[in-house]
């Protein structure tokens, strides 16, 4: 077996280095983010935070507009929603879009439609400056109704760069009769690890 001329972390780095190029990931947030709305320093402070944020930005009665600019400002540069459904022919498919993309398709519908979602249950895994959330979402047409019309999982992924939290993904799956949100996903429901 041939020995690396390189230790063990400098292999790792020089692999990272030849697959990824330079990365800063704080500094390319900042200047990334220079054209993006500021974010107000109490919807990015904390998860808990950011989580509120998300749902009470797409969150409204009928004809209220949302203030996308502050949807905007709570992810960071590349990042997406991912809705996924099937299609009437049974298949899975996921459609990827931008913060803005998200705005534009679905600001009608919120806005014509009055929209409130909001986070049920919650599991969240954390290492370091990256965290993993499975939020669970009830779906209500105005805060008075008794039920809600839609229930899912949204999954996001989220990152401090060290002054902010950032969204860099949110990708959800609606509940359906043939795929329920299991127990451990629901309030009293069963511990997870």
């Amino acid at each position: 077996m041939r020995k690396s001329l390189l230790g063990p972390a400098t292999a790792r780095s020089a692999a990272f280095a030849i697959a990824f190029g330079s990365f800063a990931p704080a500094a390319a947030l900042a200047q990334q983010s220079a054209a993006a709305p500021a974010a107000r320093a109490e919807d990015v402070a904390t998860i808990d935070a950011i989580m509120a944020a998300v749902y009470d930005v797409i969150s409204g009665p009928k004809g209220q507009k949302r203030d996308w600019a502050r949807f905007e400002s709570l992810f960071a540069p590349g990042a997406r929603l991912i809705p996924t459904g099937r299609t009437p022919e049974g298949a899975t498919r996921a459609r990827v879009l931008t913060p803005a993309e998200y705005a534009q398709s679905s600001g009608p519908y919120l806005e014509g439609e009055g929209f409130f979602e909001r986070e049920v249950f919650r599991v969240t895994e954390q290492y370091g400056r990256i965290a993993h959330v499975f939020s669970t979402y009830e779906s209500r047409r105005t805060l008075q109704d008794a039920t809600a019309f839609m229930r899912g999982i949204n999954s996001f992924q989220l990152m401090n760069d060290g002054s902010r939290w950032w969204v860099l993904s949110i990708f959800w799956e609606a509940e359906r009769p043939d795929n329920p949100i299991p127990a451990r996903y629901l309030p009293g429901g069963a511990p997870t690890r």
